[in-house]
């Protein structure tokens, strides 16, 4: 039993019928794909618990499916691309490719180490060539924060592949290359407003670095998986629960990213989102692959699977894969 309903207060759902609120999913739009959970880091927020001993990889009979999928999904079109460390995979460029063929737009989330491992060398020239729209995780601009969040040694390469990224075009005005970054609070916290930390980091990148980028992204700390793990063992699980439901904001949930997006994982099972994948709470409440679905769109029909972590997103401006809701 968490916490939440351990100490008596109201579920997702209940605080949902509280404020009137129904949430049904609308047009589909997005899709996201991990594909898989090999990565080069192991970051202590890591909702998927990715890491370098992981052996979780998409094969290709399932990238094939999707693209195929893709083709007859008009309504779709952003496709993005998540891990682990997405790159890694054999049949990324593979997905790219044959994704930006349908005119889609794609997503990199990038975790920008990545770019200078072995078989990775013309990696970031491929998105650039590709057009791919990188967003690339920094929780700060300071050494410190990022390590403490990411591991040592981990701060230099990020820098390095961002101006790396810059000299590709990345970041720049008018070359249609955009980079984007992440920021993830090192802790038990909500993240700060989204407008004032992307200025800081805006200053603080082009005074230290000579780095340009276009939009910072705040996403909030989902209680699941590896910092669900931290927040038990710090004993804090109970009054962060407390402080995202504190601050339920009813405008923020009306934007979840659930409502237009579908989540496939590596092996091709269908979820709502990212988080309810980490889970493994199916999509709709059925399980079932893209292999059971005649169209991307079928599943414009079905609820969504809630559940408590859901005040992750909804808590303060709100929280989605493009950051703060309102």
């Amino acid at each position: 039993m968490n916490a939440l309903v351990a100490n008596d207060r109201p579920s997702f759902a209940e605080t949902l019928r509280t404020h009137g609120l129904h949430l049904p999913r609308t047009r589909l739009e997005i899709l996201q794909v991990n594909v898989g959970k090999l990565c080069d880091l192991a970051c202590s927020h890591c909702h998927v618990e990715a890491g370098p001993n992981r052996t979780e990889i998409m094969q290709a009979a399932t990238v094939a499916r999707i693209l195929e999928l893709l083709a007859g999904a008009a309504s779709v079109h952003t496709v993005d691309l998540t891990g682990g460390a997405p790159e890694l995979n054999p049949h990324f460029r593979e997905l790219v490719r044959g994704a930006r063929a349908l005119g889609k737009k794609v997503i990199d989330r990038c975790n920008l180490t990545v770019l200078f491992r072995p078989g990775q060398k013309d990696t970031a020239e491929f998105l650039a060539v590709q057009g791919v729209n990188v967003v690339a995780s920094l929780p700060c601009y300071s050494k410190a924060n990022v390590e403490k969040q990411r591991g040592l040694h981990v701060f230099q390469p990020s820098i390095d592949a961002l101006q790396m990224l810059n000299a590709l075009g990345y970041g720049r005005a008018h070359s249609g290359l955009e980079l984007d970054l992440v920021y993830n609070p090192t802790g038990a916290s909500l993240p700060p407003s989204q407008a004032s930390l992307e200025a800081t980091y805006r200053h603080e990148l082009a005074e230290r670095f000579g780095i340009v980028f276009n939009k910072l992204f705040t996403i909030t700390n989902m209680p699941i998986k590896r910092f669900l793990h931290l927040l038990e063992r710090e004993g804090r699980y109970d009054s962060y629960m407390q402080t995202l439901l504190d601050a339920f904001n009813p405008r923020a949930a009306l934007g979840v990213m659930c409502r237009n997006l579908l989540s496939v994982d590596w092996r091709g099972k269908l979820y709502d989102c990212d988080f309810n994948q980490a889970l493994e709470l199916p999509q709709g409440g059925k399980r079932r692959s893209i292999w059971d679905i005649a169209a991307l769109t079928d599943v414009e029909r079905d609820p969504i699977a809630f559940g408590d972590h859901c005040f992750g997103c909804t808590a303060g401006a709100g929280s989605s894969c493009g950051g703060s809701l309102t």
